[in-house]
């Protein structure tokens, strides 16, 4: 196993841990999970805690690119579950604080439906032989990264000033979501109507 898929491997073991952290009834087991007031905000420490994995995520798959492309090591494992560790932590973490109303559902559901979509014409281009980077979706990413790492913070320290920072950037990467999600369809359309052509 290359050096890139161990990093890969990592970032979903770690995207699990984040999702198992959340999601644990840990109340109806019994254990008290420690809360803090700051500012009016009631602080729970699994987010806090998830949101400190979830750079450690972030950065592993800026590493785990930067591996891959130096080592020239790309295989069908780290380019399949590269893309899994991505979706499962963000999709996951998007339901998981849409449930507790953290996230608006619509941002939740344009961003998954958006991602199922695109994964599939993703599918069709490769099937053509073909390659296609859409630069919107880079900064969707990024800008979808900062705004779930901060609503995981609270949006501190901008929520003290009623600044709503950590929404706007999730609404900004939805936007961005649908318009790359455009631009697949675009390419793919022209790529259905050359074959269909032939």
């Amino acid at each position: 196993m290359s050096k890139a898929s161990k990093v890969t491997s990592i970032r979903i073991v770690l995207s699990i841990l984040i999702v198992l952290l959340l999601i644990f009834p840990f109340y109806q087991m019994g254990i008290d999970v420690p809360t803090y007031l700051y500012n009016n905000i009631v602080i729970d420490i699994r987010y806090i805690i998830s949101g400190i994995i979830f750079i450690l995520v972030a950065l592993l798959d800026i590493y785990d690119n930067y591996i891959a492309k130096k080592e020239k090591t790309v295989t069908v494992f780290s380019n399949m579950f590269d893309e899994i560790a991505g979706v499962l932590l963000v999709n996951c973490i998007l339901i998981i604080l849409a449930v507790s109303g953290m996230v608006s559902p619509i941002i939740a559901v344009v961003i998954i439906v958006r991602d199922l979509i695109v994964d599939r014409m993703k599918f069709v281009i490769s099937c053509y032989n073909k390659s296609y980077k859409n630069t919107i979706d880079l900064a969707e990413k990024i800008i979808l990264t900062i705004g779930l790492i901060m609503t995981l913070f609270y949006n501190i320290p901008f929520e003290l000033i009623g600044l709503r920072i950590s929404d706007f950037l999730l609404i900004v990467a939805a936007v961005l979501a649908v318009i790359s999600g455009i631009k697949y369809y675009l390419v793919i359309k022209d790529f259905l109507n050359t074959n269909s052509s032939n």
